[in-house]
This record gives C-alpha cells, structure tokens and sequence, in this order.
C-alpha cells in the first residue's frame, strides 16, 4: 500500500521544495513529487529527514552498559521522542569483559531490530585514551592498542561496530586506524593530549574525525593548533559537536561553522541522566551530579550531557545563525556520510528508506516515521 505525505516545505539535499509530497512503499520513498493542484491537506509544516545520533550513552534513567534485557528497547524509544530514527549504542571506558559484553548485546540487537530508534551498531568510546584529557573515562582502566585485541572486538560484535574512538598518540595508534579503516570500522580521535603533527598523522593514516570537538583534547593555539586546530583546517576530518552551550561556547561552535560547515555532525553524547529530574546519577562506573540539565563530576568536570538532537538543531540556529536547512543536515545527512550509509539514510531521496519527521516552523517535533512506520510520541 502507498502511503503518501504532503508537506508545505519538504527538505531534500538540494534544498527546501514547496508544497511537495512524498509516496512510500514496503519501508522506502519511492517518488517526491509537486503536491496537485486542488490539494489543501498538509500533514507537515516541515517534512525532513530523521535524525541520526551516532554517540549515545545513555537516556530516560538507563545506561547503554547496563545488563538488563530491556536496556537498549528503553533507549531506543527514548531516541525516537527527540527526532532520532537511527543511533549508535556508545560504550564508555571500563573492564574489558565489561565492553565486550556490551558489544555483544547490542550486535544481538542490532540483528533482531525492536522497538523505537534502529541500532546501527556500535561506537567504542575507550579504553584506548591517554590520561591528560580523560574527562569522566577512568584512566587506571586505558588500555594500550593491540591489533589482536580490537579484531577480538569486532569478532564478538559480530561486525557491527561502527566506530572506535582513540587517542592518536598512543603506541602504535597509525597501524591500529590503518587496521581499523580496513576492516570498514570508522576511527574518531579523542581524550588525548596529541599534538597538531600527530593529529593530522592520524588523519593521513585514515582517522575520520574528531570525538566532540573541542573537549577532551588540545585546543586551539596561534603557536600549537592542537587537535582542535588540525580537525577545523583538515577537509578530511569530521567534527563531532555537542551544541548545547555547555560543553560548546556558542562562539566556538561558530567558529566550526565557519571553518567546517559541511563536516559537522551533530550528537548528543547523552547519558543516563538525560531526559530525568536533577540528582544524582552514574557514569563510568562513577558517581555524578545533574543540576539544571547539567552533569559534572565530583571534580566538577562535565560528564556527558543531557542534550537532545532536536533541541541541538535548534541550539544551532539561535545560537549560531545557521540556516535550518543546514542544522537539520548536521543531524542527518552528515553522521550518514560519516558512517558510509548514506545510500539508505540521511536524506529524503527516491530509493531511500523512508524515516522522516515532521517539524513545525520553530524546528519542534510534531511526528516521526522509521522505514515508514508513524511512531507516537
């Protein structure tokens, strides 16, 4: 059966058409077509693509390393509420048995589907830092890069890791993202003290991009650009942004904008406390404080964030004064192309598949459709 969805505004790669609608069959958009005349119905203000959230922890009380069956199922509709039709399940720094048995469910539900947001896989986000720059990750728990031990880990995910974030300085990092990137596993650089030279070594090797830009690791300096430097000036480089205010100076999300707008992807590197009342919460194994949103460790370090994508488009649009059209793309199209997927995702294209959201004019969530499928919010 054809569905069909009229919007006033439909945004496609190109840009926003007006007054189209889009036809789907079994899952996919198969035409996008000028509304017909006589036509006054609109199910959308905004019909545009759903988001992607490729660094997720946790959200709605739960953690991604919590071993409990629902864990991911909870998550997953908790991602769908914000706009979010595909993520990345992210671990964080722990034992090693810990890791892998994360990784093992999340293949598991991976494979199986379920409720809410598809799970693209997975994004390994330590143990592999150095200590300088750790954030909330547990640095007596760093490991050093052992190419044995990473094929261990894509072995047990049963292929479906997506991303592992390092730090480019560690022993032997250029062989282990040489290894990586054969294996189709992206590498983000991150929690790392690395220099400009070693940086930009890393992305010669064939690193991605940076993890959240601009925390955890070098910043920007007129005499030592850092890691920060060499993500803005490499064309190469994707730069993964938490566009919340916090983490981010507005100014210097700006300056990403400026420097990198076509590379920006946009996540909410959410944790357990996300979407919850203040209090307290856990995160890598330690204790942590939200107040006002805001979740920082005892130290008084931020630990993750409490953001949402839809709200992180928005952020960039009043914060920033980047055109919709361009927030949206930072959410959608740009973690597709990141991941290599977008063929299926990220855009409003014929022979997609057919997740979408609907938006209202000040870029709030009205209704979302995963491979077609309307979703209640």
């Amino acid at each position: 059966m054809t569905q069909i969805l009229r919007a006033r505004r439909l945004l496609t790669e190109q840009g926003w058409l007006d007054d189209h609608q889009l036809c789907v069959e079994n899952g996919a958009i198969t035409a996008i077509d000028p509304i017909p005349a006589g036509v006054s119905v609109r199910d959308a203000e905004l019909l545009c693509p759903a988001y992607i959230d490729i660094h997720v922890h946790g959200g709605a009380g739960v953690d991604v390393m919590d071993d409990v069956p629902d864990a991911l199922d909870k998550l997953a509709m908790h991602k769908a509420r914000e706009g979010v039709a595909s993520w990345l399940p992210t671990t964080v720094t722990a034992p090693l048995e810990a890791i892998k048995r994360t990784l093992e469910r999340i293949a598991q539900r991976c494979h199986a589907g379920g409720p809410g947001a598809q799970v693209l896989g997975s994004y390994l986000e330590g143990p592999y830092f150095t200590p300088q720059n750790k954030g909330a990750h547990p640095p007596e728990l760093f490991r050093e890069l052992e190419i044995a031990e990473l094929d261990e880990l894509i072995a047990l995910s049963r292929h479906t890791l997506r991303v592992v974030a390092l730090a480019p300085e560690k022993t032997g990092a250029l062989q282990a993202i040489h290894h990586l990137r054969q294996q189709d596993v992206r590498v983000m650089l991150g929690h790392s003290a690395a220099t400009w030279v070693q940086t930009r070594a890393a992305f010669d090797a064939g690193a991605d991009g940076l993890v959240h830009c601009y925390n955890g690791m070098t910043g920007l300096h007129h005499r030592e650009p850092g890691m920060v430097g060499a993500g803005l000036t490499d064309p190469r480089a994707w730069l993964e942004l938490i566009a919340d205010g916090h983490h981010v100076h507005p100014a210097a999300m700006k300056l990403c904008c400026c420097c990198a707008k076509e590379r920006l992807v946009l996540i909410t590197d959410a944790m357990q406390a996300a979407g919850m009342p203040d209090g307290s919460y856990s995160l890598c194994g330690e204790k942590v404080e939200m107040q006002g949103g805001i979740v920082r460790t005892a130290s008084g370090g931020l630990a993750g964030s409490t953001l949402t994508v839809d709200a992180a488009v928005r952020n960039m649009v009043e914060l920033t004064g980047t055109a919709p059209e361009d927030a949206i793309h930072m959410a959608s199209l740009h973690p597709a192309r990141l991941l290599g997927i977008d063929h299926q995702l990220g855009s409003l294209k014929v022979g997609k598949r057919a997740s979408m959201i609907a938006l209202d004019s000040g870029l709030h969530l009205q209704r979302i459709w995963i491979q077609g499928q309307p979703l209640p919010l």
